[in-house]
């Protein structure tokens, strides 16, 4: 995948997280910092309405490459950045955030929100993040 390609599939996926976030819950997103906090709460709305099905690997993958490419979108709004697909595990690829010399999984940080600690925050990673870069 070329990185123009690989950024309009993450491009494509964030505005993806904005459309669910409105049909699903009514919930707004609109790329700023402060929408972040919101996603922390939409990632547990998931399990809240879905129960166990939010948690079915399908769903898994899409909520958190969703949530996490608008979470790096959103970044990339404040600093430059260059979106990475990581294939070093073949069997478990994934994207990262290039800014500087740091990267930042984003979807793996929604991941452990949404599977194995609800006390994980995303917007803290994002700030951390946005803070590293101001």
């Amino acid at each position: 995948m070329s990185p123009n390609e690989l950024e309009e599939l993450m491009s494509d996926s964030a505005d993806n997280a904005v459309k669910t976030a409105q049909a699903e819950f009514n919930t707004p997103l609109d790329f700023t910092a402060q929408s972040i906090a919101t996603v922390d709460d939409l990632l547990l709305a998931f399990i809240e309405k879905y129960q166990e099905k939010a948690l079915e690997e399908k769903a898994v993958f899409t909520i958190c490459n969703i949530f996490g490419a608008y979470v790096g979108e959103t970044l990339r709004r404040y600093v430059k950045g260059t979106w990475i697909y990581d294939e070093s595990n073949p069997q478990a690829p994934y994207m990262l955030l290039a800014v500087e010399s740091n990267t930042y999984a984003f979807a793996g940080i929604c991941y452990e929100r949404l599977v194995n600690d609800k006390s994980v925050s995303v917007k803290s990673y994002f700030d951390q993040a946005l803070a590293n870069h101001q």
